[in-house]
C-alpha cells in the first residue's frame, strides 16, 4: 500500500460518491487492481454511511493520513449534499475484522436500497454485510428471469437472490443454506419488501445431507449456485462444487436454467464450464454475465463468474 497513492483515492472518492445514485454502491474498488497502491482498499456508501475497509495492515503514518482525508470529506459540501452520517473504518485483515467509528454515530442494522428492493445489512460487526454488492446485476437477472418460476436458492446466505426472484414473479423460492440465522435475515429482507412468505421455503440444511428434501420441492425452473471459496467443515470450493453440478440433471425442468457463480480469483471460467460437461453433460453453457462496472478488475478471470447454463 502506498500512502502517496491516497490522493488518488480521495478523488476517485469524491467522483464516484457525486454520481452515486440513491442506492448502496460500491465507491472504490482497489482490490481489482486498478488503481496502483491501493490494491487492498475499499469503500462502499450505504446511503449515508460510508464504509472503507482495509484488507492488509498499514503503518501509523498510513492510518493517519487516510483518517485526515476521510474526516475532510465529512467536512466537505458533497458530504451534506449526500445526506452523509456516518464514517466507518474496517480493518478486515486483523482477527474478528474489527471497526472503527471515524465520524458520525453508526447505525448497524441499515436499510438500503438496490433496484428498488429493500436489504437489511449488518454494519461493524461481521467480516460481510449482508449482501454482496459485486452480485447487483446477478440479482437483476434473477429478477428478469423469475415470472412463474420455481427457483431452488443453494447457499441462501441472506436471500438476496430469493428477494429479486419473488419480485420478478417466481411463484415460488427454496432457499437451502446451513446458517439458520442468515436465513432468518433473509426472511426479513422478504417482510421488508412485503412478500408473501407463503412463496418462500427457507430451509437451514447442509445441502450435501439434504439432497432428498431438496429433491421433493422441485422440479427446479432455475436454480442458483453461489457458494463461499470455502466454509470449514461444510465446502471446499475444488472439492465440492462437483458434488452439485452433478445432481443438476435430476432437480432441474425442462428448458431450466442454472445460475453457476465462483468468486475465487484462484479459478477461471472454464471451472465451471468444465465442470459442467463432466458432471452434467445434459447442460449446455449460455454466457457470463457482466459484473457491475464498479468492480471493474485487469483480470476479467479473476473477479466474480457468474454463468449461465441451460
Amino acid at each position: 500500500m502506498n500512502i502517496t497513492a491516497l490522493n488518488q483515492f480521495f478523488t476517485e472518492l469524491h467522483q464516484q460518491l457525486e454520481n452515486a445514485p440513491n442506492e448502496v454502491r460500491r465507491l472504490f474498488h482497489g482490490r481489482g487492481r486498478k488503481w496502483p497502491g491501493l490494491e487492498q482498499l475499499t469503500a462502499d456508501w450505504l446511503q449515508g454511511q460510508l464504509v472503507v475497509t482495509l484488507y492488509k495492515e498499514v503503518d501509523a503514518k498510513y492510518l493517519q493520513v487516510l483518517t485526515q482525508g476521510l474526516m475532510a470529506l465529512a467536512n466537505s459540501t458533497l458530504w451534506q449534499t449526500k445526506a452523509g452520517q456516518c464514517i466507518l473504518l474496517q480493518y478486515r485483515y486483523a482477527n474478528g475484522a474489527p471497526s472503527q467509528v471515524i465520524v458520525g454515530e453508526l447505525n448497524t442494522h441499515p436499510i438500503v436500497q438496490e433496484n428498488g428492493l429493500s436489504y437489511q445489512l449488518t454494519v461493524g460487526t461481521n467480516q460481510n454485510m449482508g449482501l454482496f454488492l459485486d452480485m447487483r446485476l446477478g440479482r437483476e437477472w434473477v429478477r428478469s428471469q423469475s415470472e412463474h418460476k420455481t427457483v431452488l436458492n443453494l447457499f441462501a446466505y441472506t436471500c438476496g437472490f430469493s428477494v429479486a426472484a419473488i419480485a420478478g414473479g417466481a411463484d415460488k423460492v427454496v432457499n437451502v443454506d446451513m446458517a439458520r440465522g442468515s436465513l432468518a435475515k433473509g426472511r426479513e429482507n422478504h417482510n421488508l419488501n412485503g412478500h408473501s412468505l407463503n412463496q418462500v421455503n427457507f430451509l437451514g440444511y447442509d445441502i450435501f445431507k439434504s439432497w432428498r428434501k431438496i429433491t421433493h420441492s422441485g422440479p427446479y425452473d432455475l436454480i442458483i449456485i453461489d457458494p463461499p471459496s470455502f466454509q470449514k467443515g461444510s465446502f471446499a470450493l475444488t472439492k465440492d462444487y462437483q458434488r452439485i453440478l452433478r445432481r443438476l440433471p435430476e432437480l432441474l425442468a425442462e428448458q431450466g436454467q442454472v445460475l453457476a457463480c465462483v468468486n475465487s480469483p484462484m479459478v477461471s471460467s472454464n471451472f465451471l464450464i468444465d465442470g459442467m460437461k463432466q458432471e452434467a453433460p445434459q447442460l449446455n453453457f449460455q454466457y457470463r454475465l457482466e459484473n457491475p462496472p464498479e468492480f471493474a478488475d485487469i483480470d476479467h478471470e479473476a473477479s466474480l463468474k457468474a454463468l449461465v447454463f441451460r
